[in-house]
């Protein structure tokens, strides 16, 4: 048996989408661009989403536009409190734009930053809170976001590997952020080959990050845009450059896909439930393991486990076995923010400790969960780790 980290999940509607763009002769960013960046925005129920070339430059032109609004702008040397535990660009447009860094410590409940720790964190210099929705589980959204609302303070929301996830409220994740971040690479919710999109309700918000995706020109923006107020749609205003962009732009291919990707999306997270419903059976009340709990609607991208005693040993044992028995595995998520040498880069501080985070590192993996039924592979799967 070959248990993988993800699996294809396309068929014959993605391969046909595909071919018709080829046959259109199409490919730049355009119409299915358009489309599917509204067909994602009625989907988790926002009122703006700016398609990118992927996740990590969502998260890019997400962070960078909040340096750009007209009030309440982000300046460099502000602080920004952050997960312990995340993907490495999640943290890189932080860095980049000169943001100092206070690491939180994450709750072994959920792997998730911890909400008590973040509220006793936040201070007079705190101007942004990133979150992120770790491997399908949603954070404290509704609390996190009072927190900022009370506080004056911007919320990065970070939900590249949470698509379909919701609070018990039935409220999606992705839809608490001032910006909030998705992807679609291979092994997330839906594919697009490559892919990301970025969700906002504000318009300034979304006009800034239709210029930042496209160079920092114009040609993109509404008519009624609040970044240029003499705005038209003459040749001159197609080539004014407003802002120090980029280009992060989507194609014609990927767009295609999506809209076929995303009416999917619905059945695909229903499996993946049934599927963690198979791994909690088995792996939730092993004493050798802390498994996370489904405090809400998780969308499982994938399933965490963490051995309990702090025993390299048994971790490198077992992943010896996994290896032999072709059961693919991988860190939780990027792991630790702090062990890893890119810190040297970063202006950063750690908030008291990160035992939890430490611990997840050290002693934890996680494994696959797909849109197919999985449950023959996570028995053969324990039965390895007996």
């Amino acid at each position: 048996m070959n248990y993988k980290i993800s699996y294809d999940t396309w068929d014959k509607k993605e391969i046909r989408s595909i071919n018709n763009v080829i046959k259109s002769g199409n490919y730049s960013m355009g119409e299915n661009v358009k489309k599917f960046e509204r067909a994602f925005s009625k989907k988790i129920g926002v009122k703006y989403s700016v398609m990118t070339n992927s996740g990590s430059s969502a998260n890019l032109i997400g962070v960078a536009s909040q340096f750009f609004l007209s009030k309440n702008n982000l300046k460099r040397g502000d602080e920004v409190l952050v997960p312990a535990l995340g993907w490495s660009t999640t943290y890189s447009p932080l860095g980049q734009y000169g943001l100092r860094l206070k690491i939180i410590d994450i709750s072994l409940d959920d792997l998730n930053i911890d909400f008590e720790k973040l509220k006793k964190a936040i201070s007079k210099k705190t101007k942004m809170i990133c979150v992120v929705n770790l491997l399908g589980i949603p954070c404290n959204l509704a609390g996190i976001r009072e927190l900022c609302d009370i506080n004056n303070i911007i919320l990065y929301e970070d939900n590249c590997e949470s698509l379909g996830a919701s609070l018990n409220n039935n409220n999606k994740t992705g839809t608490y952020g001032d910006f909030s971040t998705h992807s679609f690479f291979f092994s997330h919710h839906i594919s697009t080959i490559e892919g990301g999109m970025v969700s906002t309700n504000n318009f300034e918000v979304y006009n800034i990050l239709k210029c930042l995706r496209a160079h920092g020109w114009t040609r993109d923006l509404d008519v009624d845009s609040k970044i240029s107020k003499k705005f038209s749609k003459d040749f001159e205003s197609s080539y004014k450059f407003l802002l120090p962009g980029y280009n992060v732009r989507p194609n014609e291919i990927n767009a295609a896909i999506g809209l076929e990707q995303i009416k999917k999306l619905d059945n695909m997270i229903k499996i993946r439930r049934k599927n963690l419903a198979i791994f909690q059976k088995y792996f939730l009340n092993d004493d050798r393991f802390i498994i996370p709990k489904t405090i809400h609607k998780s969308s499982s991208f994938a399933f965490p486990i963490i051995l309990k005693e702090n025993n390299k040993n048994e971790r490198n044992t077992i992943f010896k076995r996994l290896k032999e028995n072709k059961i693919e595995h991988r860190l939780i998520a990027g792991g630790n923010f702090t062990l890893h040498p890119h810190t040297k880069f970063y202006d950063f501080k750690i908030y008291k400790s990160l035992k939890n985070a430490d611990k997840a590192h050290k002693n934890g993996f996680c494994v696959g969960n797909s849109s197919i039924n999985l449950s023959k592979e996570i028995k053969f799967l324990y039965d390895i780790l007996k």
